[in-house]
Protein backbone atom coordinates (compact mmCIF):
# COMPACT_ATOMS: atom_id res chain seq x y z
CA UNK A 1 0.00 0.00 0.00
CA UNK A 2 1.41 3.20 -1.21
CA UNK A 3 0.68 6.42 1.41
CA UNK A 4 0.51 9.68 -1.10
CA UNK A 5 0.71 13.00 0.35
CA UNK A 6 0.07 16.12 -1.81
CA UNK A 7 2.36 18.78 -0.73
CA UNK A 8 0.89 22.25 -0.55
CA UNK A 9 2.91 25.15 0.17
CA UNK A 10 2.83 26.87 3.77
CA UNK A 11 1.78 30.38 3.56
CA UNK A 12 2.82 33.15 6.28
CA UNK A 13 -0.33 34.01 7.66
CA UNK A 14 -0.96 37.87 7.34
CA UNK A 15 0.82 38.17 3.99
CA UNK A 16 4.65 37.94 4.95
CA UNK A 17 7.26 40.32 6.18
CA UNK A 18 7.84 43.90 4.72
CA UNK A 19 10.55 46.53 5.17
CA UNK A 20 10.55 50.56 5.36
CA UNK A 21 11.29 53.33 7.12
CA UNK A 22 9.24 54.23 10.51
CA UNK A 23 8.11 57.74 11.58
CA UNK A 24 6.02 59.34 14.23
CA UNK A 25 2.93 61.38 13.79
CA UNK A 26 0.03 63.31 16.55
CA UNK A 27 -2.38 60.37 16.56
CA UNK A 28 -5.81 61.44 16.34
CA UNK A 29 -8.99 60.45 14.94
CA UNK A 30 -8.05 57.88 12.98
CA UNK A 31 -8.99 56.19 9.30
CA UNK A 32 -10.65 53.06 11.24
CA UNK A 33 -12.86 55.54 12.95
CA UNK A 34 -11.78 55.44 16.20
CA UNK A 35 -9.95 58.09 18.31
CA UNK A 36 -6.46 56.89 20.10
CA UNK A 37 -3.98 58.73 21.93
CA UNK A 38 -0.16 59.31 21.09
CA UNK A 39 0.31 57.01 24.24
CA UNK A 40 -0.98 54.52 22.34
CA UNK A 41 0.65 51.33 20.76
CA UNK A 42 -0.67 52.38 17.44
CA UNK A 43 0.17 53.12 14.09
CA UNK A 44 -0.75 53.91 10.93
CA UNK A 45 -0.05 51.95 7.34
CA UNK A 46 0.53 53.22 3.29
CA UNK A 47 -2.74 54.16 1.68
CA UNK A 48 -2.18 51.09 -0.53
CA UNK A 49 -2.20 48.91 2.51
CA UNK A 50 -5.04 50.47 3.80
CA UNK A 51 -7.46 52.00 0.94
CA UNK A 52 -10.32 49.36 2.02
CA UNK A 53 -10.03 49.17 5.62
CA UNK A 54 -8.55 45.86 5.52
CA UNK A 55 -6.21 45.85 8.11
CA UNK A 56 -8.06 48.40 10.50
CA UNK A 57 -7.45 47.03 14.09
CA UNK A 58 -4.68 44.41 12.84
CA UNK A 59 -1.43 43.45 14.93
CA UNK A 60 1.61 44.58 13.51
CA UNK A 61 4.85 42.76 15.20
CA UNK A 62 7.76 45.67 14.33
CA UNK A 63 11.92 45.19 14.57
CA UNK A 64 14.16 47.77 14.58
CA UNK A 65 18.02 48.30 15.18
CA UNK A 66 17.15 49.26 18.66
CA UNK A 67 13.94 47.83 19.99
CA UNK A 68 11.04 46.19 19.00
CA UNK A 69 6.85 46.41 19.31
CA UNK A 70 3.04 45.09 18.98
CA UNK A 71 1.15 48.02 17.37
CA UNK A 72 -2.79 47.78 16.09
CA UNK A 73 -3.24 49.29 12.94
CA UNK A 74 -5.74 52.37 13.22
CA UNK A 75 -5.41 54.94 10.95
CA UNK A 76 -3.58 55.43 7.12
CA UNK A 77 -0.76 57.44 6.10
CA UNK A 78 -0.88 58.87 2.39
CA UNK A 79 2.69 59.81 2.46
CA UNK A 80 4.06 56.08 2.73
CA UNK A 81 5.66 53.98 0.66
CA UNK A 82 3.95 50.49 1.19
CA UNK A 83 6.84 49.20 3.62
CA UNK A 84 6.76 52.18 5.79
CA UNK A 85 4.43 52.72 8.88
CA UNK A 86 4.12 55.69 10.55
CA UNK A 87 3.63 55.31 14.52
CA UNK A 88 2.32 57.08 18.26
CA UNK A 89 5.26 58.30 19.44
CA UNK A 90 4.60 55.55 22.36
CA UNK A 91 5.47 52.83 19.93
CA UNK A 92 8.18 54.71 18.13
CA UNK A 93 9.89 54.94 21.46
CA UNK A 94 10.19 51.39 22.02
CA UNK A 95 11.81 51.42 18.41
CA UNK A 96 14.07 54.20 18.09
CA UNK A 97 15.13 57.85 20.02
CA UNK A 98 12.11 60.30 19.16
CA UNK A 99 15.15 62.60 17.97
CA UNK A 100 16.03 60.62 15.09
CA UNK A 101 12.53 60.75 13.59
CA UNK A 102 13.06 58.34 10.66
CA UNK A 103 14.26 54.25 11.16
CA UNK A 104 14.58 51.29 9.42
CA UNK A 105 12.14 48.74 9.96
CA UNK A 106 10.84 45.42 9.71
CA UNK A 107 7.37 44.17 10.29
CA UNK A 108 5.12 41.58 9.47
CA UNK A 109 1.10 40.58 10.54
CA UNK A 110 0.99 39.05 13.83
Amino acid sequence: MNNVVNALPLYRRGGGSYSGDGTFYTVGLGSCGKTNSDNEMVAALSSSLMSSGKYCGKRIKVKSDSGSVTVKAVDTCPSCAKGDIDFSPAAFKKLGSLDEGRISIKWSFA
